[in-house]
């Protein structure tokens, strides 16, 4: 496995698969028509605008095999004044999942917080309705700290957790 940062020729497939990855994960919480018809045009934009003028907090990491993108990773350093850096995407392709991509996709990004952003938090935000992703992140020592709701593109409220370390040592392997 290869992990470096990501540049604008990734957009195509970090927008796909950040696109996919909620057309598989939130169909509960996300309508019919937004996953069919609009999902990758705004993960499109977003990724467009992320990539091409990053924000100075922001790292996007990239994992390859073989030469092949299997998956990314977007964190934000001191983005939250009591919970520190966020851990905004982390997606690996669906034939790629349970081969440790994601936990080191987490190792890099962190490796990165302790340079940047040693002494703050890291968190992220998952939705309820994703119980494999928050099975991983426990997995890891993420620690439950709060609840909330998500108000989504198409409208809808979907409850969330914030999950959360207390620096970005705890996410290093």
């Amino acid at each position: 496995m290869f992990i470096r940062t990501a540049t604008p020729n990734d957009l195509h497939d970090i927008a796909q698969l950040h696109a996919k990855s909620w057309q598989e994960n939130y169909a509960p919480v996300l309508s019919a028509d937004y996953l069919a018809h609009r999902v990758v045009q705004e993960r499109t934009q977003i990724w467009t605008e992320r990539l091409t003028t990053p924000s100075d907090n922001q790292l996007v990491l990239v994992a390859e095999i073989n030469g092949q993108f299997c998956g990314f990773i977007c964190i934000f350093g001191d983005k939250h004044p009591q919970l520190g850096s966020i851990i905004d995407n982390l997606h690996v392709t669906s034939d790629a999942k349970g081969k440790g991509i994601g936990t080191q996709l987490l190792s890099s990004a962190a490796k990165w917080l302790n340079t940047h952003y040693k002494n703050l938090g890291v968190y992220l935000e998952v939705l309820e309705c994703n119980p494999k992703a928050i099975g991983f992140y426990e997995a890891l020592g993420g620690e439950k700290r709060t609840e909330g709701h998500w108000h989504t593109p198409c409208g809808n409220n979907a409850k969330e957790f914030i999950y959360a370390w207390k620096n970005p040592s705890e996410l290093m392997k």
